[in-house]
């Protein structure tokens, strides 16, 4: 594996089209078993994100805070599942967990004590949820909070902010994507208090909801004001509206979540990822007077099911990550290493004078190529993205491996050493596409 750039900087395509190359000799199995996997599912697999040009890697194993590829490479990983790897690859303390579960049944058709214990983990640490229920997904965890609120409020619209991402079928970059949920649905723009309070005051009435990320996870790693959080909880109270936090994702930042960190209670909150330890995940949970709707001895309960919402080995290794991996003390120091490495790397952006940044709280942030304000997903996406592939691919070619978002997603086993390589192979990256960096 290379540790330089090499080949011109003509322009964009040309430097992408290079690296394409360079990086299609390297990966002749993963490109094998690519085109082979596309005989039996759409484009080789069954994830759109895990899809960049030419082909994504395949991996096959790993350890700690390194994955290994169908090829024989070895990478630092700093995707992080995209928040959801957080613990790590083959956590001795989950893969005990899950080992045990196994050993005691898998599928037994009734409730089990994990389920409990991780539900009053969940409780204990969130500071909007007084009750919980599981689900296998953070999509699922959405669709179920979002349909509660409308049962609870008689409406039937939901507002969301331009470029948030809530699952699989609630991505509002685009509010008529076919394959969303069938949903009336008003956008808003991110951290825009005074336009997002007239568009609220303006459909009082309809709307059931507002959902959003504390921070934009997907759409850039922009975080909400306190000023924005705080009009949201004012005016949806004033409406008769419920405030649900997606934190699926942004859960991570702070001991109680990011909603503890900026003293801003939801109503609901979707939560999913890492707290189910890897395994698959998703949570809803919220005011009591609103989940116990679903309560099964009440003779007006709504109902709530999924063959796997309790399953043995995501409820015991959730229950290990929240309590034996990251509990609350753990948590604030290992995203101050987080903004540390951010910082670290605007400082690299800066001695090069080049136009890209790096935005985000502690463990998660993303890579932007411009100058400026980033408040909202049109700002991000005002930045030259085209030049995430090439940053993506150089940066595998140094032994990172990153998803082409530009999204870093920091784990617990990552050492220091591991950041200065980082540094490194980002600072490597600027120095040696300078020219287009500057366009």
């Amino acid at each position: 594996m290379s540790t330089a750039a090499e080949g011109v900087n003509v322009d964009i395509a040309s430097a992408l089209a290079e690296a394409e190359a360079r990086y299609i000799a390297a990966n002749p199995e993963s490109q094998r078993l690519n085109t082979e996997n596309a005989a039996a599912m759409p484009g080789g697999n069954t994830r759109t994100t895990l899809h960049y040009d030419p082909f994504p890697l395949t991996l096959v194993e790993g350890k700690g805070a390194r994955v290994r590829d169908a090829d024989g490479h070895d990478y630092i990983d700093v995707l992080g599942e995209y928040t959801a790897g957080l613990y790590g690859h083959s956590n001795p303390v989950i893969l005990a967990a899950v080992k045990a579960a196994l050993d005691s049944g898998i599928v037994l058709g009734g409730p089990n004590p994990k389920e409990g214990a991780l539900a009053r983990a969940v409780v204990g640490r969130f500071p909007g949820i007084e009750r919980v229920r599981f689900t296998n997904s953070g999509t699922e965890a959405n669709l179920m909070a979002i349909s509660i609120a409308r049962v609870v409020t008689g409406r039937k619209t939901i507002m969301a902010m331009y470029g948030g991402y809530h699952g699989g079928v609630f991505f509002f970059a685009n509010p008529d994507i076919p394959i969303n949920a069938p949903f009336p649905a008003v956008v808003g723009r991110y951290n825009d208090v005074e336009g997002c309070r007239a568009l609220i005051r303006e459909n009082a009435a309809d709307i059931a909801c507002v959902i959003l990320e504390p921070m934009l996870g997907s759409g850039g790693c922009i975080p909400a004001t306190p000023e924005f959080l705080a009009m949201l909880r004012e005016e949806t109270n004033s409406a008769g509206a419920l405030l649900i936090f997606d934190e699926v994702m942004t859960s991570r930042l702070g001991p109680g979540g990011l909603q503890g960190e900026r003293g801003i209670t939801p109503d609901l909150t979707s939560l999913g990822k890492y707290v189910g330890g890897g395994m698959t995940f998703g949570a809803f949970g919220g005011r009591a007077d609103i989940m116990d709707r679903f309560d099964p001895r009440r003779a007006d309960a709504m109902p709530h099911s999924g063959t796997f919402n309790n399953n043995i080995m995501t409820m015991s290794a959730g229950l290990a990550g929240l309590e034996e991996i990251y509990p609350p003390e753990t948590v604030a120091p290992f995203n101050a290493r987080g903004d540390a490495l951010r910082e670290r790397l605007n400082a690299r952006a800066r001695a090069h004078d080049v136009p890209v940044q790096f935005r985000g709280i502690g463990s998660m942030f993303t890579v932007h190529f411009r100058e400026g304000e980033i408040n909202d997903y049109a700002d991000a996406q005002a930045g030259r993205n085209e030049l995430r592939p090439l940053f993506q691919l150089d940066l595998i070619q140094r032994g990172i491996y990153i998803g082409q978002r530009g999204m870093f997603n920091l784990m617990l086993p990552l050492s220091e050493a591991d950041f200065d390589a980082v540094e490194a192979a980002v600072d490597e990256f600027l120095a040696s596409r300078k020219s287009l960096l500057r366009g």
